[in-house]
């Protein structure tokens, strides 16, 4: 083929990468301008945005609240389209510019967390193991899932959904790979949730992890790619998906930190449970 891409022996950044992220993509870490992130008066400060990974974390702390903990939660947009993730206050919460971040000022001095699960592990430890189960065997198997998912949900977002709807053209040879991996991911989890409700036993940190990513998927919300992926054949992942969308925390929880969709469906801030609109 005379399209074919021949690699360089050293690659440099020289053009814009295209795509959707073509303006927020490099190959360097660090901060390019200075903004000191604001602080509410709660203790837990989120700064985030309703992607998969965002949502996993305010599903959590929205069920924490539903449940009756004490986990009330200042939780700010980083509107990664625009590049907040590189302010200076962004980078020193996390210096991988990537949501969701916590800062904890409960604890002095004040905690910063990065990486979606690692912030569900330390909410989950802060209020006394909550949606971890007990059973020694059950644990590690929610742990099990929790890391599956992990490392299996970049190849569903950063490679079948890169590819299918957001590089700048459509290339049948990474649709077809990326789509490839993903079938089989949902056919592990159809497989599983033949035989369990949950992934772990119990309702835990693993379903909620793995509903923002492949829950949204099956129920149509990602990618616009229901069809081509006929989600609707893995029954037991669409069964699971939408015992998990009706829950009042999980349905609050995809709100938060959302400025895209239905007007009823955003709330781009959330500093009290009074910020969410009555139903």
């Amino acid at each position: 083929m005379t399209d074919d891409y021949i690699p360089p022996k050293v690659w440099t950044w020289d053009q814009p990468s295209g795509g959707t992220f073509a303006s927020i993509n490099r190959p360097i870490a660090g901060a390019t301008h200075d903004k000191v992130l604001p602080v509410g008066r709660h203790p837990l400060q989120l700064y985030s945005l309703a992607t998969p990974n965002g949502v996993k974390v305010t599903i959590l702390l929205e069920e924490l609240l539903e449940a009756g903990f004490d986990a009330e939660y200042d939780a700010w947009l980083i509107d990664i389209g625009k590049g907040d993730q590189f302010g200076s206050g962004f980078v020193a919460v996390n210096p991988n510019s990537k949501i969701p971040a916590l800062m904890d000022h409960g604890t002095s001095p004040p905690q910063r967390v990065f990486e979606s699960a690692s912030i569900m592990l330390y909410l989950s430890e802060k209020f006394g193991g909550a949606f971890v189960p007990k059973d020694a065997r059950l644990r590690t198997e929610m742990f099990s899932w929790l890391f599956w998912q992990m490392g299996s949900a970049p190849f569903v977002g950063g490679g079948f959904g890169h590819f299918y709807a957001y590089a700048p053209t459509k290339q049948e040879y990474p649709i077809n790979r990326y789509a490839m991996e993903t079938k089989r991911q949902l056919d592990v989890l159809d497989r599983h949730l033949a035989d369990h409700d949950w992934m772990a036993g119990e309702y835990s940190l693993a379903d909620m992890a793995i509903w923002a990513w492949y829950g949204s998927l099956v129920l149509g919300r990602a990618y616009n790619a229901a069809e081509f992926l006929d989600v609707a054949s893995y029954a037991h992942v669409v069964d699971w998906a939408n015992r998990i969308d009706a829950r009042p925390a999980v349905i609050r929880g995809r709100m938060v930190n959302r400025n895209w969709g239905a007007p009823g469906e955003q709330l781009p801030e959330r500093h009290s449970a009074a910020d969410f609109p009555q139903r």
